[in-house]
């Protein structure tokens, strides 16, 4: 046993993750009724969702208050990346749907859910976060208002002594170190996840939606593998493929079967940890990114929206489809960084084409049908595309430097 044992802690975590996922799926087939397994996955989730606000937390107050003047950091890339990406997700989508239109048979209608009014109320939500008990924001893993409190303290604790700084850094280091216990278990998390889903879900209800599918998983993967790396190579000038593989690899994996940018967190801190990046820059932007960084919401609203548009037979002209394009990563940035949080963002972009909130909540149910595969690979999208542009703006900015002294010594001659 002991040898097993060693054996198995010598794999990296990715292959120990992938043996989890065929145990998973043989264990569905074999004994689909044992559903006590299905909770290896539940207490997976909800450890990393219990240790994630918490790690934000104090990782960001240590980050500011250890903050010394003069230490750059790359949020205002950071975030230009994020929109970007965003943006070109939500247009890469328009265009598809014009190129492969699709239709939907409409579910029946959703009930007890509440769809934002319009994108000022969902503005308005991302306001009223900011001020949020820090109490509340924790219990509710409200990241804006977590991220929020951590800052103003942080900057609070900038002129603290020695001793209180060494405090908070040392208790941001134990719960990153309880992160890296939690995320060893992920073989056996992903197991029951994925138990769970072929026991629950299954996939005969999915296939009448195949073609819908089609049209969305393959505008992520063309994001991911396409719009994302000439993004990163515009930036670094390098081939982006090993860095996108990684994050990819190391992140998307877990945000798959998680269906949770919140709770893929404290993995996208361990990757960007791994990678070498600024740990000032990286406890922001990751948990930021997990808020405002949603090019698979994009996704999913523009291709949902566009195929109840071509469903009731409504022209869009070109103008039409720019400013779903932009209402779509404005409204994505919203979106909740739960499962499913992106399909209640779907009536709000159905409102630009005048289609009632009765026929735009039935294709939300429709989302959900689909949604054990619709979210778990717009969740791999936003989540590891976290980690890359966070890389990105870091890489790019040591690029420049190292360019710098050439040119000055250029100018010399």
């Amino acid at each position: 046993m002991k040898a097993i044992i060693l054996k198995w802690n010598e794999m990296s975590l990715v292959k120990r993750i992938l043996v989890g996922l065929v145990v998973g799926i043989l264990l569905a087939l074999i004994v689909p009724q044992a559903s006590g397994i299905a909770l290896l996955g539940t207490l997976f989730v909800s450890a990393l969702k219990a240790v994630a606000p918490v790690l934000v937390l104090l990782l960001v107050m240590a980050a500011i208050a250890n903050h010394q003047k003069g230490r750059q950091t790359n949020m205002k890339s950071i975030l230009v990346l994020y929109g970007i990406s965003t943006f070109l997700a939500g247009a890469s989508a328009v265009a598809a749907c014009f190129l492969f239109p699709v239709s939907l048979s409409l579910a029946g209608a959703t009930e007890g859910l509440t769809p934002p009014g319009g994108i000022v109320e969902v503005l308005k939500g991302l306001l009223l976060n900011v001020v949020d008990n820090p109490v509340n924001a924790l219990m509710n893993a409200n990241y804006i208002g977590i991220l929020a409190w951590a800052i103003l303290l942080g900057l609070a604790l900038k002129g603290a002594g020695d001793q209180t700084k060494s405090l908070l850094t040392q208790a941001s280091d134990a719960v990153s170190q309880i992160v890296k216990w939690v995320i060893q278990l992920a073989p056996f998390g992903i197991l029951g996840l994925v138990f769970e889903s072929i026991t629950v879900s299954g996939l005969d209800s999915l296939l009448d939606y195949g073609k819908l599918l089609v049209v969305l998983v393959g505008c992520m993967l063309f994001i991911a593998l396409i719009v994302n790396p000439l993004i990163v190579y515009i930036n670094i000038r390098r081939n982006p493929y090993p860095l996108v593989f990684t994050c990819l690899k190391e992140s998307g994996i877990t945000a798959f079967f998680t269906r949770s940018s919140a709770a893929n967190i404290p993995v996208n801190m361990r990757l960007s940890e791994k990678l070498g990046l600024n740990k000032d820059t990286y406890s922001v932007s990751i948990p930021l990114g997990a808020t405002i960084n949603m090019a698979g919401a994009a996704v999913t609203i523009s291709v949902l929206t566009l195929a109840a548009v071509n469903t009731l037979g409504i022209q869009v002209d070109f103008g039409t489809a720019v400013i779903l394009s932009v209402l779509s990563a404005i409204s994505a940035a919203g979106a909740s960084g739960v499962a499913g949080g992106s399909l209640l963002l779907i009536p709000l972009a159905c409102s630009l084409f005048g289609i009632s909130n009765d026929i735009a909540m039935q294709v939300v149910g429709v989302g959900f049908i689909i949604g054990v595969v619709q979210d778990s690979c717009e969740t791999a999208l936003n989540s590891s595309s976290d980690v890359l542009f966070t890389a990105t703006a870091e890489y790019a900015k040591k690029r420049k430097e190292e360019a710098l002294p050439l040119a000055n010594t250029a100018s010399l001659d």
